[in-house]
């Protein structure tokens, strides 16, 4: 890449950003006036809280995410703002809120370390009226958007009785210590074995047995070797990358942008913001 075109990308970006806070301020100016001229109260800002990561793909993922909630719920004022690793990063980001009340949304898909004390201390030593939403799983929208994924890979959804006999899947997710995640990423592996007719056995990249290439083993021991791989991950990264580079069969690409994705944001932020208002307010639809 020239020194020409990286200047110019770093522009576009730039660019981008400067339009999507002028959206925000307009869409925040619009939503205080009702449709008979009154003031109303402002909605709470939605923060979107990524863990981040050195792929460079995972930030145009997640910002190619918010593009998606804006699409759904336009007028709605939204941020992003990173654990670590990537700017902006979340204390910098509930700064520039000012007073504005918000409500967050963890792009985690299960409870763990990060949305029980990382994000909440946070928002603690920033001082803002905010309150941190569920992470996003277990939820069927996700069973949902999983589905979806692995046909895209190439998974029949007409599948004769011989091979769905010797089918399965392993649920790849990140892993963690706390043993509520391991519930969570069960029962999303629940929800999406439903769904396929066949088993799905949760396994983790770090942290947490069984690994990966564990779970296949056990799979193709118990007679069931054509095992794909679901991508339980929010955006492209490392973990994601090793998990299905052990694949013997297929592997589907992370939950990225789909739209399935975008409607559980907002759906965990207006469980959130409902809970926010003053009695006797009504609450925002559930997406």
């Amino acid at each position: 890449m020239t020194a020409t075109t990286s200047k110019s990308n770093a522009h576009l970006g730039s660019t981008a950003h400067l339009m999507n806070r002028i959206g925000d301020q307009l869409a925040t100016q619009l939503s205080l006036v009702s449709r008979d001229g009154t003031r109303r109260p402002p909605r709470p800002a939605l923060v979107l809280v990524a863990h981040g990561s050195r792929d460079p793909r995972a930030l145009a993922t997640v910002r190619a995410l918010m593009d998606r909630v804006r699409e759904q719920r336009p007028g709605l004022s939204v941020h992003l703002g990173h654990i670590e690793l990537n700017e902006p990063l979340l204390p910098d980001t509930l700064a520039a809120l000012g007073d504005r009340e918000a409500v967050l949304v963890p792009l985690l898909l299960s409870r763990g370390y990060h949305v029980k004390r990382d994000i909440p201390e946070m928002v603690a030593e920033a001082g803002v009226r905010a309150r941190v939403a569920a992470p996003l799983g277990p939820h069927p929208l996700l069973a949902e958007a999983l589905h979806a994924r692995l046909v895209e890979a190439g998974w029949s959804t007409r599948m004769d009785d011989a091979t769905r006999r010797t089918s399965a899947v392993v649920l790849a997710a990140a892993g963690s210590r706390d043993p509520e995640s391991k519930v969570d990423t069960g029962r999303t592996a629940r929800l999406l074995a439903a769904r396929l007719g066949v088993p799905v056995v949760p396994a983790y990249a770090t942290t947490a047995a069984p690994n990966v290439p564990d779970a296949l083993r056990a799979l193709a021991a118990a007679g069931r070797p054509r095992a794909a791989v679901a991508s339980y991950f929010t955006a492209p990264g490392r973990f994601a990358t090793e998990c299905a580079d052990v694949a013997p069969w297929i592997a589907s690409a992370p939950l990225g942008t789909h739209p399935a994705m975008a409607s559980l944001i907002l759906h965990r932020y207006d469980q959130s913001s409902a809970a926010l208002r003053p009695t006797g307010q009504r609450a925002l639809a559930t997406a």
